[in-house]
């Protein structure tokens, strides 16, 4: 409970102020404090901080030394930002802490001029902090690794420097002659006060707290810091100090107890650190004891400090993770939910196209009455969109189907040759083939067996061919080509049509996104190439383009081979 400030044995020591105004937060910060100011805080704290100071400044005198660790600015800055709201919270805040570190120092038994100087200066160094911390660490969540250095950085590292160069005039005006040490040890342990206390302050939540106080979780905790103490004994206690064998421990506990158990352990090590270093058995044994203070400070805030960030950055992790998962069932659900929408439609569409086709080819066929050749005409074209229609509602429920996980695939050796012959003859029948395109089948090599749904991968290789017909027709030529390519047999659609732009190729498997052609006499619904890559994949296969602009376009199906 030690707080750092400089001080010697023939001088009071100053004492520290902590008033600080409170640090922004956003919306979802889970650090910040209750929404409204919390009349006794002040108080409460004001009353901790006397208390830190004068315990620190007494021990400092007696021990002749530089207080190696000041709390107090520390517990005021994280009280300070966690409960302070407006202008006028913070000036009643920055008064009563002014006071308490007053009444503190002359406790300790400065004499009064000495206390007011040194308060003042602590209370620069505290309200330097809170103002940097609101504008560079908005949110004060130390759970983040850009609220964490940023907090370090700004609020621990900076804030203390001028504060530091403040005491430096003082003390050459009590005629102290080793000011250059005074700076360095006022400044390590102003830093170190802030870095670890008021980073354990930021860091208990209700939601920390809870989840810390958990019969299993207060186990391992008392385990872990267990743990530290004795490793902490273990690498200082023989000849050769070995304080890196701590850093397992404090790893350990930034992985299973987060940014506030690694808090608390880090107090804990700068407690035993610079306390010990104080009372003559710290870390390091050689030199003045001032300089047995300094190493010490500098090993906890050097060697120890980053693990903070590590458990910042972990729980930065966990935080996305759940987010993700969190976000991933959503996307699941909405998928659900559209494939069930699209399957009810799809339902809902087939009975009455069906009766308008129904109706269509009677009245056609003249059984309605009877017919003129203009009723004919519109007859067929009632008919064509009525099937288009069907085509689509078919379309929509093969999707939904296999969106939803609903399409089952019966995996037998397949003969892709045969299948692409099938392929072939049902194309050329079709009225996109009109007897202008020529279809080619070309096998290369021998055994070409793939292991398929030989109906699912009959309906992927049509809808690539009768694509091929519809948009690379102005070729003249498509060509079937079956192949083995390592451990799988290749199957490929090739027209030599217009072909296909970068951008359109990253569209293609897109449902519904028919590349800008919605307006032309192309028919189609964009549903086609999503449902054959979905096929595809059942199977344990790939799809995929290969094509240019002006060069045609090859799509291809590589499905693990027999």
């Amino acid at each position: 409970m030690m707080m750092s400030r400089a001080l010697n044995s023939d001088v009071p020591p100053a004492s520290s102020t902590t008033a600080t105004p409170k640090a922004g937060r956003s919306s979802t910060d889970r650090r910040s404090g209750p929404e409204g100011f919390q009349p006794l805080a002040p108080v409460l704290t004001g009353v901790a901080v006397a208390i830190l100071v004068a315990t620190a400044v007494a021990y400092g005198r007696s021990a002749g030394l530089v207080v190696g660790l000041w709390g107090a600015s520390g517990l005021a800055i994280a009280v300070w930002l966690r409960t302070s709201r407006g202008r006028a919270n913070d000036l009643t805040f920055a008064g009563v802490l002014m006071v308490s570190i007053l009444i503190g120092e002359i406790i300790a038994g400065n004499k009064p001029l000495l206390a007011l100087a040194f308060a003042a200066i602590s209370m620069m160094e505290i309200i330097g902090a809170v103002l940097l911390a609101r504008r560079f660490a908005l949110t004060l969540n130390l759970s983040s690794l850009n609220g964490a250095a940023g907090f370090l950085f700004f609020a621990a590292v900076l804030a203390p420097i001028p504060a530091a160069l403040c005491s430096v005039l003082v003390q050459i005006q009590m005629g102290e002659p080793h000011v250059w040490k005074g700076f360095q040890t006022w400044w390590f342990g102003h830093a170190l006060g802030i870095a670890v206390l008021a980073a354990m302050g930021l860091s208990l939540t209700r939601a920390s707290v809870a989840r810390l106080t958990r019969p299993a979780k207060m186990i391992e905790a008392a385990v872990l810091l267990a743990c530290v103490l004795g490793f902490y004994y273990a690498s200082f206690s023989g000849a050769v100090k070995a304080g890196f064998l701590l850093l397992p421990v404090l790893m350990a506990i930034a992985v299973r107890l987060g940014v506030t158990g690694t808090a608390f352990a880090l107090v804990l090590v700068a407690l035993l650190s610079v306390g010990g270093a104080m009372m003559g058995h710290g870390p390091y044994m050689q030199g003045e004891r001032a300089d047995q203070v300094m190493m010490a400070q500098m090993l906890v805030l050097i060697g120890y400090m980053p693990i903070l960030l590590v458990a910042s950055l972990l729980e930065e992790r966990d935080v996305l993770a759940e987010r993700a998962r969190i976000g991933r069932e959503r996307a699941e659900k909405a998928s659900e939910a559209k494939s069930r929408l699209l399957a009810n439609v799809a339902h809902e569409i087939k009975s009455p196209v069906a009766g308008i086709i129904g109706i269509g080819d009677l009245w056609r066929q003249g059984q309605l009455g009877p017919v003129t050749p203009q009723q004919a005409e519109m007859s067929d074209m009632l008919v064509s969109t009525a099937r288009q229609v069907e085509a689509l509602a078919h379309d929509l429920l093969d999707v939904a189907r296999a969106e939803s996980g609903a399409v089952r695939v019966d995996l037998r050796p397949t003969d892709i040759p045969g299948l692409l012959e099938d392929v072939r003859r049902i194309c050329l029948l079709r009225a996109e083939a009109d007897g202008q395109v020529s279809i080619d089948v070309v096998y290369e090599g021998d055994g070409l067996v793939a292991v398929a749904d030989s109906q699912r991968l009959t309906q992927v290789v049509t809808n690539l061919t009768i694509n091929a017909l519809k948009y690379g027709a102005s070729g003249g030529c498509i060509i079937l080509r079956a192949s083995r390519a390592e451990d799988c047999v290749r199957i490929e659609v090739t027209d030599f049509g217009p072909g296909l732009s970068p951008q359109k190729q990253a569209q293609l498997f897109e449902p519904f996104n028919r590349l800008g052609l919605e307006r032309s006499t192309i028919e189609g619904h964009g549903v086609g190439l999503a449902l054959a890559k979905r096929l595809v994949e059942l199977q344990g296969g790939s799809i995929g383009v290969i094509s240019a602009p002006g060069e045609g376009a090859t799509f291809w199906v590589q499905i693990p081979k027999a």
